[in-house]
Order: C-alpha cells, then structure tokens, then sequence
C-alpha cells in the first residue's frame, strides 16, 4: 500500500540502491535456505523459487491478483495497474501477458487507479481508489455489470468477496484521511472517527446487473482494535474470522481478527514476526484445518509468513529467490496442469507477478500436502 510519512522517507533513502534486479528467477532448488537477515534476527525463512514471473511493466505499476479457470480449464491471472487504469491478463500457467483490459474514466469499463481485485464464480470486483466505487465485471468477456458504493467509499483499497447463498457480502477496506498536513503527508483520523474502516454491502446479479446494498460499517476505536490504515483483508466463515492487515508501521505492523459481523475479537498477531510492512492476507484450507499466508513487504525481498488458521501461531516462513516489495497476493487451491495443488500468485516490485507452486511451498514448510475433510 503505501508507508507513513517520515518512516516511509527513510526507509526509501536506507533502500534505494537495493531493488532486487528484474530477471526471471533462477531454477528450482530444494534445499532450504536462510533469508539475508536470518543472522541478525534469529528467524528461519526457507527460499521457495517462483515458478514463474510475468513480463515486468514498471509504467503500470501492478498492485493486486487474482485468478480465474474457464470451463475449459485455462487459468487466467488478473492484476490491477493503478498507473495506468487497466486490468493485465497473464496466462496463469505460464504467465505469459494475454490482453490488457480498460482504460482511464470513470464510465463503465473504464477505471481510475485500480487496487483491489476478486474473483468469484465468473465474477470480477475491482476497487478503484479514485472512482471510489467498485466494479463488477462479468468474466471472461469483462463485459461491466455495475458499480456501487460511489456514495460511501472515501479512499477504498481492498476487498473479500463472501459467497452467500442469495448473492454476495462485500467487504471493502477505505483508508481515508484527515486531510494533510503542512508537508503534503497524509493524516490519519483521530481514533473516534476509524468506525467505518471497513464497508460491507449485500451484492446480488439479477438479469446482467450488478446492485448492492450497504449492510454496516466495521471500524473498532479502542487503541488496540483501530484499524489505521487499512488495504489487505480476508475472511474465514466456518470460524467467524475477518483478517485485517494493519499497515501503519508508525504503530505496529499486525494481523487484527474481527468477526464477519465487524465485532474486534480483541486478537492481533504478527507483529513479532513482519519486520516491514503487513500486506496481502489469504487462507489456505485443509480440511478443518488450514494456513492463514499473509505478506511481510520487504523492499530487498518479500517474506510470506504462514499462520495456524485457529491459534494463529506462526507455523514457517518462505522467500522466493527474486520477489519484493509486494503488495497483494492470491491463493488458488484449484489443481491445474502445472500446479496441481493449487499455485500463490505475488506482485513483484510494482512491475509484474510472480507464481509459486504450492506444492514446493508445502514441502520447504512441511505442510501436509492432502489434507482431510
């Protein structure tokens, strides 16, 4: 997303000369390995290499994926370019780039800074920051089905769709601020005023259209649940959990457990364990059991850190062998050819995405690989 105003200025100045260079990825290798930092901070981070990665487009500055298999069985990957107001098609086996989608305006079809992206069934909702609005797109002809949320949205990032047995609960995340100070930096509102940190709204698609209703408004303004600011969010029904990544690195960078009806659980995690900021947060299941994955955004390097789905007690960490400075992820566990159990799809340094299969993931961690019901 983006780093608070003077932490973000150092840490911008300490990196600058540290970009990870933009070539692909070098072999697989399964010998675990030792992230740079290990030494220093006493963390055990394995080195998992991408399957692949996207031709990189620095102009379009890439920000979110997601995935979509047709009937046929071919695997689109979607990604956000918030630079240039457009969704990129890549294959998702191979990531080769397919097509480019959209254009700039604010007319269906078109977008203005797109960030957060979904895919559900042959649905796609994109969230775009500046329309503050999202967007609903029938797949794979990305034929626009409606907008909604114009009304309430300020400064919108993200999203999690949640399949209902009438339609769909949206879930939007929106960072807005408090104006600016003398410097041109952001300001964050005061704690009363984050109670509406996160949207929620009941979207159905009757007949070709897209129409949705605002159901509530989540936002805890007790010190501790405060979401300050706000992108990366993900939910697990079967235990009434709602992840919120929380990126003001001037307080702490964390994972907060809400449940799906907006209440703060009182349960934050993971500040002991980024070292950058939160981003990206998704859920693997196994059975019952399962992973929650969320993204440590390193400028160096990413580091994807895997919790238990109920304790959320760190279970491992992986690197790939060139991904940075990323901002969303997406988990599929649909099998494919190339991935068949399933692929996480990363953006890497703004420019393009990369893929890992799950499987090198599972066995670098010592996951379990089936998993029963």
């Amino acid at each position: 997303m983006r780093a608070r105003p003077v932490l973000a200025l150092l840490a911008l100045a300490a990196l600058a000369g540290c970009r990870p260079a933009v070539t692909p990825p070098p072999a697989a290798s399964n010998a675990p390995a030792l992230d740079p930092a290990a030494a220093t901070t006493g963390r055990s981070v394995a080195t998992v290499a991408e399957a692949f990665l996207t031709p990189m487009t620095p102009a379009d500055n890439i920000d979110s994926p997601a995935s979509w298999t047709s009937p046929e069985g071919q695997v689109w990957l979607i990604a956000t370019a918030k630079a240039t107001d457009k969704l990129v098609v890549y294959d998702g086996q191979t990531g080769a780039h397919l097509r480019d989608v959209g254009r700039t305006g604010t007319a269906p079809g078109q977008f203005d800074r797109p960030n957060g992206i979904a895919v559900i069934d042959d649905l796609a909702l994109v969230v775009e920051r500046d329309n503050h609005r999202v967007q609903v797109l029938q797949l794979p002809s990305f034929a626009p089905l409606g907008t909604f949320a114009a009304e309430d949205l300020r400064k919108p990032y993200g999203l999690w769709v949640d399949k209902q047995a009438s339609g769909y609960d949206v879930y939007v995340t929106d960072s807005y601020d408090a104006g600016e100070d003398a410097q041109g930096n952001d300001v964050l509102p005061p704690l009363a005023e984050m109670d509406k940190r996160v949207r929620r709204y009941a979207l159905q698609v009757l007949d070709g259209k897209a129409q949705a209703r605002l159901v509530g408004s989540i936002g805890d303004t007790s010190e501790k649940g405060a979401l300050r600011v706000v992108e990366s969010i993900w939910g697990d029904p079967a235990n009434d959990h709602l992840l919120i990544a929380e990126e003001d690195e001037t307080y702490a960078s964390e994972i907060k457990v809400y449940s799906l009806e907006g209440k703060f659980s009182g349960t934050t995690f993971g500040r002991d364990a980024f070292k950058a900021q939160a981003e990206g947060v998704m859920l693997r299941t196994c059975g019952k059991d399962g992973w929650w994955i969320t993204t440590e955004q390193g400028k160096q390097r990413s580091v994807f850190h895997l919790f238990d789905r109920h304790t959320f007690k760190h279970v491992g960490a992986f690197q790939g062998n060139t991904v940075a400075n990323t901002d969303g992820i997406w988990l599929t566990q649909a099998a494919s050819p190339r991935f068949p159990h399933g692929a996480l799809y990363a953006v890497h340094d703004d420019q393009g995405v990369v893929a890992f299969d799950w499987a090198s993931v599972a066995r670098q961690l010592s996951l379990p690989l089936e998993c029963a019901p």
